[in-house]
């Protein structure tokens, strides 16, 4: 289920539930500045293929640029 969480809930899911941090922005953006530990996956190639290297028993958090 999707749902919004501020900085306090995905530092808590990130330690506590080994949430998986994921930047959807261009690759060029990730490159530059991005959260330690997340891993970049581009929206534009999301797709079931790109995704499947995610663990589907962790939670998931998917960011952009307005959460840096």
């Amino acid at each position: 289920m999707a749902r919004v969480v501020d900085r306090a809930e995905v530092r808590r899911l990130v330690t506590t539930e080994h949430a998986q941090l994921l930047e959807v922005l261009p690759r060029e953006d990730f490159e530059s500045e991005h959260i330690p530990g997340a891993v970049s996956l581009p929206l534009k190639e999301l797709n079931a293929t790109t995704a499947e290297g995610l663990d589907r028993q962790r939670p998931l958090i998917v960011y952009c640029d307005d959460f840096l």
